[in-house]
């Protein structure tokens, strides 16, 4: 018998979750970012569940490979663009579309043979200061890779940095991006999944969701239900032991919970390694026989202790939900000090993973 800890990836809410992306932005075609292993759910299992987007966002060549080995024919962007000229052949060959936002990249396409020209995204820092160029030079920049034999299309991109936080907002950075993109007449992509959702003057020609896609809120004060999604991911285990524990008795490495009170505590197959927050102190929500509950002292390697007093029918066996259904990502995450973004592309490849 294998252990216990699986996480469960729905399909079905992977393609609803495109169909609300779309339907806020019904002019706009979908860029639908899947790096990070499809945001740790599996970069081709997501692509599967995600045929309908219009593209595909990734972050290297050998991402993009694999897409294009299981037959997708979707424009596929790479959003670091090329980290060294031995890879623009390749790009080239796989009909890639690189991120431009170095002035030196415009120089080595220039000076590289391709077998044929490929279109190209020129990101603009508009105040994130990241990557991207200055807007005073997007003019200049923009005239050299018009000149440029090797480029095809040109679409101008850039990345809002406060499109969660309505105090905000990407008013400012919207119109920096407007003044250097000149006369309009070139696409544009804008829009991340807060973006998206929050400020549709920023939709353009392409929007860029992610988050969203695998049914998490993008803000702080929602989750994703509140927003219409649906999760994507569970990870679910079980207990694997149950003990009572005495009141002045602690729990986990450094003694960090001390019962207040004679207590049932419970062992959950799962810890850092697996890919759950070892920051996630005393208190941190978590589900068993689909009851809430807490976690208790610090987390281990492989596993977590678990308050069973709101549950004192769980014994050895019992279901555990650590996110997903009925337990939102947002709320194990808020508690957790991080965002959800981390807890799942943090997944642990030793986690086993099944599709529903």
């Amino acid at each position: 018998m294998s252990r216990p800890l699986i996480a469960r990836i729905d399909l079905a809410a992977l393609a609803h979750n495109l169909g609300v992306a779309k339907a806020a932005a019904p002019h706009s075609r979908v860029l639908a970012a899947i790096k990070a292993n499809g945001y740790g759910h599996g970069l081709t299992r997501v692509a599967r569940a995600l045929r309908a987007a219009d593209g595909f966002a990734v972050l290297s060549v050998e991402e993009a490979a694999q897409l294009r080995g299981e037959g997708y024919t979707h424009p596929i962007v790479l959003l670091e663009g090329f980290f060294h000229p031995d890879e623009l052949p390749e790009i080239a060959h796989l009909r890639l579309r690189p991120v431009i936002h170095r002035e030196d990249q415009v120089a080595t396409l220039a000076r590289t043979h391709l077998e044929h020209r490929i279109d190209v995204l020129l990101k603009i820092d508009t105040g994130m200061h990241r990557l991207g160029l200055r807007p005073a030079r997007v003019a200049e920049v923009l005239a050299t890779l018009r000149a440029t034999p090797q480029v095809g299309g040109i679409t101008l991109m850039t990345h809002f940095a406060c499109a969660d936080d309505p105090a905000i907002g990407v008013a400012a950075q919207l119109a920096v991006f407007r003044e250097a993109a000149g006369d309009g007449k070139l696409p544009i992509t804008l829009a991340n999944s807060a973006a998206l959702l929050r400020y549709p003057e920023t939709h353009g020609d392409w929007v860029r969701p992610g988050i969203m896609l695998y049914g998490v809120s993008p803000f702080a004060n929602q989750t994703g239900a509140d927003l219409g999604l649906l999760p994507v991911m569970t990870l679910e285990s079980r207990l694997i032991a149950v003990q009572r524990i005495r009141k002045g008795e602690a729990v986990g490495y450094g003694a960090t919970f001390v019962a207040e009170r004679d207590m049932s505590i419970g062992t959950v197959a799962c810890g850092y390694a697996d890919g759950y927050p070892r920051h996630a102190g005393t208190g941190t929500p978590i589900l068993v026989e689909g009851q809430l509950t807490r976690t208790l002292g610090r987390v281990s390697m492989d596993m977590l202790s678990v308050d069973l007093g709101p549950v004192p029918n769980a014994h050895v066996g019992s279901p555990v939900t650590l996110w997903g259904a009925n337990l939102p990502a947002e709320h194990v995450a808020a508690s957790a000090g991080t965002i959800a973004y981390e807890l799942l592309t943090a997944l642990a490849p030793r986690v086993r993973v099944e599709e529903t």
